[in-house]
């Protein structure tokens, strides 16, 4: 599997969690739409694209379960926050609240710090501690946390800093019945799990094609349940908005976000070639591998150093299949950018090493080109640099 992405042969890659890897017939399909676009860029943008953008979504919706005019294309998950954080912020003011957890991505985390500042409203944290408690206790404590003021639940399908799988299908059923909107951040969901939008059943679903489904960079998608279509304003003000709009996609939803001014959709209409390869290989066999690869890197990492493992005692369905958190001695590890440097300079090992609530963790994401070689290499440095 190696052989079919662009990977640096000498360099060992534990972390796709970050940015993802391309194969080979992905690029290239990727290449082909930007040499189609070159070829012909006033007809390619204002006549075909339409059609393209559309069958695009089609083959996403069906991946996913969800009508492709539900759907956009957005460059990445944190743009997707950001249209529905601009969208509402406007309604959101003194006294009213967003409810999030500690465990939320850095950079969704300052979306709604920044919008908080700009009208007043306020951003609560559930903090169910770790290792986490049951689902039920989980839902429990985001309910229990909700108040009269609580507008929007936002919350992580599978969270980035401590890799674990939340319940947000029952989280967001029960806000719906107390009206609440949820926007769920599923920037590493598709693909490392199965997912079916339907069945969360959020307001808003935002997810990358770039990580886990190995689509070029720049492509991930923005789902907006029906009935909060209305809601969603424009990020970018542009030729689909107005009464006289010159593009038109089928609805305000897609007027409004899928036309920003000119841009390169390559990776967009990438996507359904992304979906191809993953089908051709034999996805659910190859990922069947990699939780494995992945559940021995973690015990045999956690039996190096010593430490509890995060997931002890914690459900199963809680653990992304190809991705876990291994936690660092301290005394080791006591600045984790250092490690990290060391890592990559004295091992040519790629992998995140980070703090969280002041303990460093070590990620490993295991993808279809990773091999038990890989692990070990990881393993040697490890038993190196923390049992000098």
């Amino acid at each position: 599997m190696h052989n079919h992405f662009l990977l640096d042969p000498h360099i060992t890659f534990l972390n796709h969690g970050s940015y993802g890897a391309t194969p080979r017939p992905v690029l290239e399909a990727y290449q082909t739409w930007q040499r189609r676009l070159e070829r012909q860029p006033v007809h390619f943008l204002a006549t075909e694209l339409t059609q393209h953008l559309a069958e695009a979504r089609q083959a996403l919706g069906a991946y996913l379960n969800a009508p492709a005019d539900d759907l956009v294309y957005v460059p990445n998950a944190t743009y997707g926050v950001n249209i529905v954080a601009r969208s509402l912020a406007d309604s959101l003011g003194q006294g009213d609240e967003v409810l999030t957890s500690t465990h939320e991505y850095g950079a969704c985390w300052r979306t709604w710090q920044f919008w908080a500042q700009e009208r007043g409203f306020a951003v609560r944290e559930v903090d169910w501690g770790w290792p986490l408690p049951d689902p039920e206790e989980v839902i429990e404590q985001v309910m229990a946390a909700v108040t009269p003021r609580t507008k929007l639940i936002f919350l992580s399908h599978i969270t980035s800093a401590t890799a674990v799988v939340l319940p947000v299908a029952q989280i967001c059923a029960r806000a719906r019945e107390l009206g609440i909107l949820t926007l769920i951040d599923g920037a590493h969901a598709p693909s490392q799990i199965p997912l079916d939008i339907t069945a969360v059943d959020a307001d808003f679903y935002t997810g990358n094609c770039h990580k886990w489904l190995c689509a070029p960079k720049g492509s991930a998608f923005l789902y907006t349940r029906p009935a909060s279509q209305p809601l969603i304003k424009p990020l970018i003000v542009s030729w689909g908005w107005g009464d006289d709009r010159l593009y038109k996609f089928g609805s305000d939803y897609l007027d409004y976000t899928q036309w920003s001014g000119t841009n390169d959709p390559a990776a967009y209409l990438s996507v359904p070639a992304a979906l191809a390869f993953q089908e051709t290989h034999d996805w659910p066999t190859v990922q069947a591998r990699c939780t494995t690869l992945l559940q021995q890197g973690l015990a045999e990492t956690v039996e190096l150093t010593g430490l509890p493992s995060p997931y002890d005692g914690v459900r199963a369905g809680y653990r992304p299949p190809q991705m876990g958190l291994v936690p660092l001695p301290a005394e080791k590890v006591p600045d984790t950018a250092v490690f990290k440097r060391r890592l990559y300079d004295q091992y040519q090992i790629e992998i995140p090493v980070y703090s969280w609530q002041n303990q460093p963790f070590l990620r490993i994401s295991v993808q279809g080109y990773n091999s038990r070689a890989d692990i070990d290499t990881l393993l040697h440095a490890l038993t190196t640099e923390l049992t000098a």
